[in-house]
């Protein structure tokens, strides 16, 4: 082993020359750097090749977000005014007996409609047709003894005038007493016209048009002139007048709209779903409530199919103005962020854009749109939490409700933004 050791240092020396040595080396030293090369591009070239494919992995599991859409629409917009009202009776009256007596007959059943002028109850008419009869024997009497007074009193007068055989004293004195009993020939007519005004008096008629209500007194009871309770209550439901609220800031704008024409009012349930009625604005009350800052306005509706009650509560829309071709999209499409308002539009490419808005107003689900939007602009209604710019999105027509309200319009008025009572 140690033979073989020293033969193998030593075998430079003796094999080869000193100068083919030192030439090895740096041949040796080029192909190392050849290799080094070589293995650095091959590494490059796999990398890039890597990135390329993870990146075209990434685009091809690309998420697609599923959205609900809809088309911005270029139509007409009511424009309300909303407020909270009670429905009033144009008339109500407290029908009381004018006499005294008994109640013999009541002709009217609750709940019934009646004219004006329809009998209602009687009370025994024979007691006043008895003080009829009376001041009539009394006049029969009175006028007997007012024509002997005037007819003596002619004869006292012409007497005086021939041959003087009456005085004049007698002759004043028979004309005081026919004076006299002309003055109860007149009372007696007086005591007549009353017996008969009473005498219609016990025949109780309705004094307007109306629905009674419920019967407050029975047949047989006494009533009298006096009594506080009523026997019936009229109501007049046909027309039917409406009092509702409006801040003091929208009434300057309604006086002027009303100048312009009358505007219709709507009446909704109390769950504000159901539309009751159909009138018109009749005036503004003339001074603001100071401790809610509104005012109150007065609707008449016609009310011929009874769906308004005296005292209900009602939601209350006034017409103010319609705007006509504008632009609108489902209001649940508006979004808002530190720069204001925009919505997520569906590009062709199935793409969202962020497009910033300007919106006008907003009634009931629907916006109008003054900028930032087309009518046939697709926009983003449902699922917007999910988007940024650039998302892959997979739209739908949605089947909620704000789809729909976009196309009807119909429901609360609530305008806010610039508001309908500024609006242009």
């Amino acid at each position: 082993m140690s033979l073989s050791i020293e033969n193998c240092r030593q075998e430079p020396s003796v094999g080869h020359s000193g100068g083919e040595s030192k030439n090895s080396y740096p041949g040796r030293r080029h192909a190392f750097a050849i290799l080094i090369v070589g293995l650095l591009t091959a590494t490059l070239i796999g990398c890039s090749g890597s990135n390329s494919r993870s990146a075209t992995a990434r685009a091809s599991t690309q998420i697609v977000v599923p959205v609900g859409v809809a088309t911005a629409e270029r139509r007409d917009v009511p424009v309300y005014l909303k407020g909270l009202g009670s429905v009033t009776a144009s008339n109500t009256v407290s029908v009381k007996s004018r006499v005294d007596g008994q109640l013999a007959q009541v002709n009217f059943k609750e709940g019934q409609n009646v004219n004006k002028g329809d009998l209602l109850a009687v009370i025994d008419p024979r007691p006043f047709q008895v003080a009829l009869d009376q001041a009539q024997a009394n006049l029969f009497r009175d006028q007997a003894q007012l024509r002997d007074a005037q007819l003596n009193y002619e004869r006292f007068k012409s007497l005086l005038q021939e041959s003087g055989a009456m005085s004049q004293q007698q002759v004043d004195t028979q004309k005081a007493s026919a004076d006299q009993l002309e003055g109860a020939v007149r009372a007696d007519q007086a005591a007549i016209d009353n017996a008969k005004l009473n005498l219609v008096y016990s025949h109780i008629t309705a004094p307007i048009g109306g629905r009674i209500g419920l019967r407050l007194v029975d047949v047989g009871n006494m009533v009298h002139a006096t009594d506080t309770n009523s026997l019936l209550v009229i109501t007049q439901l046909q027309p039917i007048a409406v009092l509702f609220t409006l801040p003091e800031d929208q009434l300057q704008n309604v006086a002027k709209h009303m100048r312009q024409g009358t505007l219709p009012v709507e009446a909704y349930s109390r769950d504000d779903q159901t539309k009751l009625a159909t009138g018109t604005l009749l005036t503004i009350d003339n001074q603001i409530d100071q401790t809610t800052g509104t005012g109150r306005l007065k609707a008449m509706f016609s009310n011929q199919d009874s769906m308004l009650w005296p005292n209900q509560f009602v939601n209350v829309r006034l017409l103010l103005e319609t705007h006509n071709a504008s632009t609108v999209v489902p209001s649940v499409a508006i979004q808002n962020g530190p720069q204001g308002s925009y919505v997520f539009v569906v590009k062709p490419d199935k793409t969202v854009e962020v497009r910033p808005v300007t919106v006008s107003f907003t009634q009931n689900n629907v916006a109008s749109i003054a900028s930032g939007v087309t009518p046939g602009d697709t926009v983003v209604i449902d699922g917007q939490d999910k988007l940024q710019a650039g998302t892959k999105v997979d739209p739908h027509a949605a089947g909620g409700g704000g789809n729909r309200n976009a196309q009807s319009g119909s429901g609360p008025a609530s305008p806010t933004q610039p508001s309908a009572t500024g609006a242009p």
